[in-house]
């Protein structure tokens, strides 16, 4: 057993649900919680990029469902726990709300406030809809856990990208709490 203890209750044979499990780190996350056993449900604004990670999935022997999800609406987050429950023949395991978007080169004042609310909606709403959906559920069954993904901007900002950097800070801050 390490430091933090064992985490093969969540990783192996786990009951996943990712957002933004079209690429990269959310389709690695996917693709890493099938090879371990697990069931995973993949969700992305992009319904045909999370195909294809499921399609990946599946050729390798494992369990996957694509369903097309935009974190920054609540209602779609709550149809995921819906669909994900139905799939999953129950809660979640683990829910790891990943999805995000990158924006920056412009000077705060400069940056439209369009490109605020659409980083904001899917880095930080995302997040925020995503814990707000699944932890009830996650508390009522007794288990779970939910892993928000974040950066080193949640930390220390770069230059000219305030959005973005706003959004992972408030993702750590969402964490902690």
């Amino acid at each position: 057993m390490g430091i933090f203890g064992s985490s093969r209750k969540r990783s192996h044979q786990a009951a996943a649900v990712i957002t933004g499990a079209g690429s990269g780190i959310g389709a690695a996350f996917a693709t890493e919680l099938a090879r371990r056993g697990g069931r995973v449900v993949c969700s992305d604004i992009d319904g045909t990029s999370a195909q294809t990670t499921v399609d990946g999935i599946v050729a390798a022997g494992g369990e996957a469902l694509a369903t097309r999800c935009d974190v920054a609406q609540l209602d779609d987050v709550i149809q995921l726990a819906k669909l994900s429950q139905d799939w999953l023949d129950g809660p979640p395991t683990v829910v790891i709300n990943n999805a995000g978007v990158g924006a920056g080169g412009t000077a705060i004042g400069e940056t439209e406030i369009d490109d605020w609310n659409w980083v904001l909606g899917i880095n930080l709403w995302g997040p925020i809809h995503g814990c707000h959906v699944f932890a009830p559920i996650l508390r009522e069954a007794g288990y779970g856990g939910i892993i928000n993904v974040a950066s080193a901007a949640a930390f220390a900002a770069a230059p000219g990208m305030a959005a973005y950097n706003v959004s992972k800070a408030g993702v750590l801050s969402l964490t902690e709490t």
